[in-house]
């Protein structure tokens, strides 16, 4: 089977936006759409479960050119149709865009205003289940067996029992929460509704989809079909499903076009963060007990990822975080320590795939689980920015920028050892060569299998300035990361 990707992927480092609490303007007429009298909880005030803290588009293009001036040109939202909930992962209709969020007409506005600073625009699509409010479900609410509806959902007994308080639902519902009724994807009138909604948004505007719990319709036709649609309207749609594990099944070039990489937040976490992760915060969640890893530990879990698991086409496209809405946020798993965090970004703009920034984490917010990991962007606090760590991400995505090797390239591990690991990205005549050393000693190693020619030190990390060839000692100072590269003209 011939294995396409989206090739504008390849260039992209997105930037993921939870809606509600990124960006706020109070003066877009676009708000007028959720009606008189709206009242939202004061921006930046301590995150609640329910709570609305009134983030909307017109804030989000309001701060567009913050994004440009950092280097963002994807972002990845967070579902944003009509819902009840801060989260908007339970719709009401799926057609519609909240009205808090300042409806389809400010939708639209704002995706002309990303298109034209040259932003893809990536939508959240959770396909698996929807709201009690969704007009489907609601009909079965009202009408019960009698309803037209009632093949849409799995009920295992009527009336249906949706806001009883303790008792379960006595139909299918994600995780068994009543607020999430699960569709019946066997229905094909359930597969062509949600088919048509995957198209109409691509037939609007929009750059691509990122895919809710999409392993929980355990459905491969339903998923090559929702494919040939979308990519039918728009060939280079970008299509990455939510699978926090090995995803071979998706991954064949014919359902998704890459995965929401948490193999590599992981190793990640057992390799730069190592015995201080808080596994307390992990275990419980999708990260599940991480493994500790060395430098040889850590190559070789990079060279499974972008090496062993997939066709090279789907290893450049896909979506490599530090974090998301669903975990707690980097900089408390690694106990606010700035070393450790430019560290990891460091990595995570040199390796295949696309990066993705979770909204704030470039200036260090904090946070644990939900709902602390969905904090307010605090542009009413700028001294409570990591400008710093902001300066390291914005001159790490310049250089991820400038290089077709870090967009583009092969990866090869060339060293690693209890401490080190040092890798090489390469196209061409062009090399990139990086080495990590997260210890609190210096280390040693001599540069071996990176080519002819000399390599220039970039000005990222610690940089000494350096230039390095082939068969030379090269020194790495304490919780350090350097690298050099052979960038074309």
């Amino acid at each position: 089977m011939l294995v396409s990707t989206p090739d504008w992927v390849k260039d992209a480092v997105f930037y993921q936006i939870f809606p509600d609490r990124f960006a706020r303007d109070d003066q877009d007429d676009s708000a007028g759409a959720a009606g008189a009298g709206v009242v939202f909880q004061q921006w930046g005030s301590e995150p609640t479960t329910y709570g609305f803290q009134g983030g909307n588009l017109a804030g989000v293009e309001r701060r567009l050119d913050y994004l440009v001036d950092l280097g963002i040109n994807a972002i990845y939202f967070n579902p944003i149709f009509s819902s009840a909930a801060n989260h908007r992962y339970i719709a009401h209709d799926f057609f519609q865009v909240d009205p808090l969020l300042g409806g389809n007409a400010g939708f639209d506005r704002f995706l002309a205003a990303a298109h034209r600073r040259g932003i893809r625009v990536v939508l959240d699509g959770v396909f698996n289940h929807c709201s009690r409010g969704l007009f489907q479900f609601h009909h079965l609410l009202e009408t019960g067996a009698e309803s037209p509806f009632a093949e849409w959902f799995h009920v295992h007994e009527w009336p249906v029992n949706a806001y009883v308080p303790g008792q379960a639902p006595n139909y299918s519902a994600w995780w068994g929460i009543p607020s999430l009724p699960k569709f019946n994807t066997d229905n094909p009138a359930v597969r062509e509704y949600l088919w048509s909604v995957g198209t109409y948004w691509l037939e609007r505007g929009i750059d691509g989809w990122r895919l809710d719990v999409p392993d929980e319709i355990d459905d491969d036709a339903f998923w090559q079909e929702f494919r040939r649609r979308c990519k039918a309207v728009n060939p280079d749609a970008y299509i990455v499903g939510e699978l926090w594990k090995p995803a071979q099944r998706w991954l064949k070039g014919d359902q998704f076009d890459a995965q929401m990489n948490y193999m590599f937040t992981r190793a990640i976490f057992g390799y730069l963060i190592g015995r201080r992760l808080d596994q307390t915060q992990t275990i419980t969640m999708g990260y599940g007990r991480v493994q500790m890893l060395n430098g040889q530990g850590f190559a070789r879990e990079l060279n499974r990822i972008f090496n062993e698991m997939y066709h090279p086409e789907i290893v450049l496209a896909q979506l490599n975080m530090l974090g998301s809405h669903d975990t707690p946020r980097f900089m408390t798993l690694a106990k606010e320590d700035l070393v450790t965090a430019k560290l990891a970004f460091l990595t995570q703009m040199t390796v295949p795939g696309a990066p993705n920034i979770y909204y704030g984490d470039e200036i260090g917010m904090t946070g644990r689980t939900d709902p602390h990991c969905r904090r307010a962007f605090p542009w009413h606090a700028p001294d409570a920015w990591q400008t710093g760590l902001r300066e390291e991400v914005q001159r790490l995505i310049a250089l991820r920028h400038r290089s077709a090797a870090l967009r583009r390239g092969a990866f090869k591990i060339l060293l690693a050892d209890r401490t080190t690991c040092v890798y090489e990205r390469h196209l061409g005549e062009e090399r990139v060569v990086v080495a990590l050393n997260p210890s609190r000693q210096p280390t040693t190693f001599v540069l071996s299998g990176a080519g002819a020619g000399p390599l220039a030190e970039e000005s990222v990390g610690a940089a000494l300035g350096e230039t390095i060839a082939d068969g030379q000692t090269v020194t790495m100072p304490p919780r350090s990361g350097r690298v050099w590269a052979s960038l074309a003209d």
